[in-house]
């Protein structure tokens, strides 16, 4: 019997499922997008167009029918996929639970009560960050504070674009930096990082891009003309449960613990203020549940697709090309970045490509002592960068769509690009970061391990 421990042979052609998945959901988003319509990269779902490749995979690796099917789900019941797929769904619950109580609408009107009005585009951003990092969802934030940005910009006579712009920006940050997000779950648990060590490593490159899009906003974003603001009604205690996510999933408690917590606090409240029943709160649950059933279920199909390629020597192959390029960290992050752009550009999804390069990722991480803490961020950042940006993603897609329904002039994806100053900034932080070293963690990795030195030090005593 074959030893699954052992390195598998380099096999480029065992790549074949994963350009095949690949090439079904680019080429069926651009023949709909063709056909005029609207959202086209997301009218079939992932899960379907990998099906042909999961078919492909069986037909052409060598092995016996029950052999390959047991690889197959020896993939989808990786213990780090189980997790991803059981942090999915409870992170669904909490921002479904949330949502419902009113704690979305109390934290948009709570922040637009602070915010002086001739500061309100840059406002609209801190709003946006704030609501997608509370979240975990920059399509959440868009759709709930997308109305807002465009009657904000009608009223103070603000260029669309340039609110879209902030709109989008704001809720990129959060999507890149928030502890529940699809794509840290997917980034940190394809790496084998905790939640908070990945936030560390990425908050240093967010932060300042953040910062300097703030300022940027506050110059060129003043009003025309005076903006007023409807009654902005508002209850502190809904905010809670968000910041008590947000808190104690950076003090380091463990994640299903803080988002099962989170769910509860977040059901009383509702019940105490009566934005929420015991039967609503049920039904809201699994609502949220059933929210993330689309990427609990793709995240199962590749990680059994991705254990199929990797045996036969896909990942193998395509590690042995970047190594080719890659002759040190700076290299190997470059390669991490460059493969993670592509990947997106090509899947407009930026958690779908999380988990198609997470394990090339974790290779790259392995052979050039990259700091896994790194290349999850890495994989975090470059695919909010690209997916923040490509005119076919759902965010700006969302973002134009709603100046068409709301009735006002209506803009362009295309239009909104270069008022995305956040995205284009993060990216070149991050790359900063590659060739001066501001952003690595304090504390080592011990790769032997796979864990932070300071934890092993700890295990130890």
């Amino acid at each position: 019997m074959e030893n699954k421990n052992l390195k598998p042979k380099a096999n480029g052609a065992a790549l074949l499922p994963f350009i095949v998945f690949v090439l079904v959901y680019l080429a069926t988003g651009i023949i709909l997008n063709s056909m005029g319509v609207e959202m086209a990269f997301y009218q079939v779902a992932a899960p379907v167009c990998i099906l042909p490749a999961i078919i492909l995979a069986f037909i052409m690796f060598k092995g016996s029918i029950d052999d390959k099917f047991n690889d197959f789900v020896r993939g989808c019941g990786d213990e780090n996929i189980i997790i991803m797929c059981l942090i999915y769904i409870l992170a669904g619950a909490f921002a479904t639970v949330s949502k419902s109580s009113g704690g979305v609408d109390s934290v948009v009107n709570f922040a637009l009560s602070l915010i002086p009005v001739q500061y309100i585009t840059a406002g609209i951003f801190l709003i946006s960050c704030f609501i997608s990092i509370s979240t975990g969802t920059s399509v959440g934030t868009i759709s709930a504070v997308g109305p807002i940005a465009v009657g904000v910009a009608a009223k103070g006579n603000l260029p669309l674009s340039l609110v879209l712009g902030a709109l989008v920006g704001g809720a990129m940050f959060g999507d890149n930096l928030s502890v529940i997000s699809d794509t840290t779950i997917a980034a940190t648990r394809t790496q084998n990082v905790g939640m908070k060590d990945k936030f560390r490593a990425n908050i240093k490159i967010a932060v300042p891009a953040a910062v300097i899009t703030f300022v940027i906003l506050l110059i060129v974003g003043k009003p025309e003309s005076e903006v007023v603001l409807d009654d902005l009604n508002y209850n502190f205690i809904l905010i809670v449960p968000y910041l008590f996510v947000l808190i104690s999933a950076l003090a380091g408690m463990n994640v299903f613990l803080v988002l099962t917590s989170g769910i509860v606090l977040s059901g009383i409240i509702g019940i105490f203020t009566g934005g929420l029943t015991m039967m609503t709160f049920a039904q809201n649950i699994f609502e949220g549940f059933s929210g993330m059933f689309e990427i609990f279920l793709l995240s199962l199909l590749t990680g059994g697709l991705s254990y199929m390629v990797s045996s036969n020597g896909g990942i193998e192959w395509l590690v042995e090309k970047i190594r080719s390029f890659a002759k040190d960290v700076k290299s190997a992050e470059i390669s991490i970045a460059l493969l993670t752009l592509l990947t997106d550009a090509a899947t407009a999804n930026n958690t779908v490509a999380i988990i198609i390069d997470g394990p090339v990722a974790k290779e790259i991480s392995r052979d050039f002592k990259v700091d896994p803490r790194r290349s999850a961020s890495f994989l975090d950042t470059f695919s909010c960068v690209m997916q923040g940006i490509i005119p076919y993603g759902a965010q700006i897609l969302i973002a134009a769509g709603l100046t068409k329904e709301l009735g006002t002039l209506a803009v362009s994806p295309v239009q909104i690009i270069p008022f995305l100053w956040y995205q284009a900034l993060l990216a070149v932080f991050a790359i900063l970061s590659i060739f001066i070293r501001f952003a690595d963690p304090k504390d080592k990795w011990d790769f032997e391990n796979d864990v932070p030195l300071s934890e092993n030090n700890i295990n130890a005593k």
